[in-house]
């Protein structure tokens, strides 16, 4: 199963990691820091559940950290 069922949608790495993308895919790039402000003004997210959905958007080739920014790679 792709999706857990015992938690909520909103608490996934796959949904959280939708909605940075979904902000990365306005500017291409952004730094670290500020796509994390800019993603905590559309939904509540923790730092670490942030970290984690960009070690996940890495590993799947969609983002890269490149001096400080994120990159998205599509």
């Amino acid at each position: 199963m792709l999706m857990p069922d015992n938690i909520r949608l909103e608490n996934s790495i796959y949904y959280n990691g939708a909605l940075i993308l979904k902000v990365l895919q306005e500017t291409k790039e952004q730094e670290l820091l500020e796509l994390y402000q800019a993603v905590s003004k559309e939904v509540k997210m923790s730092f670490s559940v942030y970290i984690l959905c960009l070690d996940w958007l890495y590993l799947i080739n969609v983002a890269r950290l490149k001096k400080e920014k994120v990159i998205l790679c599509l």
